[in-house]
């Protein structure tokens, strides 16, 4: 896994890459203990079952959050240069470059970024924690 400093500015494939080595694991690791615990889960199952619920409900919103976000910042981006060239009409070039298909597509590629970066960094997380404490 990259460091800390280099996942903030990791691109979207590389997330999803390792989110899809992180998530198999997880779910193997919880599965096998619901099955193991059976119909009396002890403690330290439950407070797994628990933690597993928690942690779903906070990434998806901080998700959303963090896309809501991202699309906001865009949206007052695209604004100022629409209004740029309400107000400055003299200006050959304006908002026109900001409305480039390419332009577009990266914004949309950072607002799916931003919602994947706190999945991402529960399921890393997990992955690490869980392959460390094992099956007992």
């Amino acid at each position: 896994m990259p460091s800390r400093s280099t996942r903030s500015s990791a691109s979207l494939a590389e997330l999803a890459a390792e989110l899809a080595v992180a998530v198999p694991q997880v779910v193997m690791h919880r599965l096998t203990r619901m099955a193991q615990a059976g119909v009396q889960p002890s403690a330290r199952d439950r407070k797994e079952f628990q933690l597993m619920n928690d942690e779903k409900s906070v990434a998806f919103h901080e998700s959303w959050a963090a896309m809501a976000s991202q699309a906001s910042s865009a949206q007052q981006q695209w604004l100022q240069s629409m209004m740029q060239v309400v107000w400055q009409p003299w200006f050959p070039m304006g908002a026109t470059d900001s409305l480039a298909p390419l332009q577009v597509a990266d914004v949309a590629m950072d607002i799916a970024r931003q919602g994947l970066l706190p999945v991402h960094r529960q399921a890393v997380s997990n992955a690490r924690r869980l392959n460390r404490i094992g099956l007992k």
